[in-house]
């Protein structure tokens, strides 16, 4: 994988991750969630969830970039575990949630694979 493709990977991990933080937002101020449309028009009103879901929504097209120029098998376990960090980081300073030493242990882990992968 060349700098170009690592940096574009990056950015769509960076994407997701602040998506699904504001998606998870968005959810708690509407109230949660259930599969109806009266909780999907709430969630239509709520900004965080819109412009996760719209984040999204370009996320995925950067992944299909990606996918154009890059070897799946190195990209897409770059790009999941570069995801979950940053997702679990994000939920840690945004929404307060806690990470215990095993998590931290595991991301730790994490980390060191995709240093591993990134190079192979």
């Amino acid at each position: 994988m060349n700098l170009a493709g690592f940096l574009l990977l990056l950015l769509t991990a960076v994407c997701m991750a602040v998506a699904n933080v504001l998606m998870k937002t968005g959810i708690a101020q509407a109230g949660g969630f259930a599969p109806n449309i009266s909780a999907a028009l709430s969630l239509l009103r709520q900004p965080a969830f819109v412009g996760g879901f719209l984040l999204t929504g370009i996320a995925a097209l950067m992944w299909f970039r990606i996918l154009s120029t890059q070897k799946l098998s190195t990209c897409y376990p770059l790009f999941v575990s570069l995801t979950y960090s940053l997702i679990t980081i994000g939920a840690f300073y945004f929404l307060h949630e806690k990470i215990s030493t095993q998590k931290l242990v595991g991301l730790v882990i994490i980390i060191a694979g995709i240093t591993t992968v990134a190079r192979g």
